[in-house]
């Protein structure tokens, strides 16, 4: 199937999708690029449709898993066709339409002894992306992100994750009622504070552990601080008055990672920037 028309109506529909309005009512996203669509169709992600531009042909990345993918549509579009569907200023080759995975925090609950980045208000896509891949890169349980969070269908934040949204558990929805239940089933819940009781490096990570990062003008909410087990500093040694959410986030990960020992056998690829 071709479709050469950037007034096309499913087009209308797939450019739709660049905003909120229309994919919380399609209950569908838009992924753009070689890589996110490589890691989408590898992950199993419920693909509706994959678009690429006719003149550039298919890339050679995505040609092998093609037949593995079921109910898939494929179609050759122009690049008119791509740029009216694309979020940047550089189209990319390739995007998908995906449909929404309603996993539920059930997921999350159920696994023992585990890290989860918890996001209270942030409202950067970029940090919010960000947090996803290092909570991927650090072996966490999930993500939660909590209401007043960007949307993690917009653009920005797929990007941002690098794929990594497509690897664990990223599970948006109430803090009030979530956060109660983790308590309940023994995770100890861990904030950052300039009125710490303890260095990260000092805090035990092990056991079940969800980590609160919330938006960097505000911190977490007033009602979400009530929840907390335990606030903990990042000690600096230099002059800058705070890190960014997703670098804190980062931090605190990586050595929880340390402290519950890292897989003794790395692959190099996976040290990438």
């Amino acid at each position: 199937m071709e479709i050469m028309s950037p007034q096309n109506t499913r087009v209308k529909e797939w450019a739709g999708l660049q905003e909120k309005k229309h994919r919380d009512k399609t209950r569908k996203y838009i992924v753009e690029g070689i890589h996110l669509v490589q890691e989408a169709l590898q992950a199993e992600a419920d693909v509706e449709c994959l678009a690429y531009d006719l003149d550039k042909g298919m890339p050679a990345e995505l040609k092998g898993l093609l037949q593995a993918v079921q109910g898939m549509e494929v179609i050759g579009v122009s690049a008119a066709v791509i740029a009216k569907c694309s979020s940047t200023g550089t189209p990319q080759p390739v995007f998908a339409i995906v449909r929404k995975d309603e996993q539920g925090v059930e997921t999350i609950l159920a696994q023992k002894d585990s890290l989860v980045v918890v996001l209270d208000g942030l409202q950067d896509p970029g940090n919010v992306g960000t947090i996803i891949r290092s909570a991927d890169a650090a072996g966490a349980a999930g993500v939660i992100l909590g209401q007043g969070c960007a949307d993690l269908y917009n653009p920005k934040t797929i990007r941002s994750t690098m794929g990594s949204m497509f690897h664990l558990p990223v599970v948006e929805g109430d803090l009030r009622e979530i956060l109660p239940q983790a308590r309940e089933r023994g995770a100890l819940l861990v904030s950052t504070s300039l009125q710490g009781e303890e260095s990260c490096y000092e805090h035990d990570f092990h056991g079940s552990q969800w980590l609160l990062i919330g938006s960097e003008g505000k911190g977490i909410s007033p009602e979400t601080a009530q929840m907390v087990d335990k606030s903990i500093i990042i000690p600096m040694a230099g002059r800058a008055e705070s890190l960014n959410a997703a670098m804190a986030a980062t931090i605190l990960l990586f050595e929880g990672m340390r402290q519950r020992g890292y897989p003794q056998q790395i692959n190099p690829s996976h040290c990438e920037l």
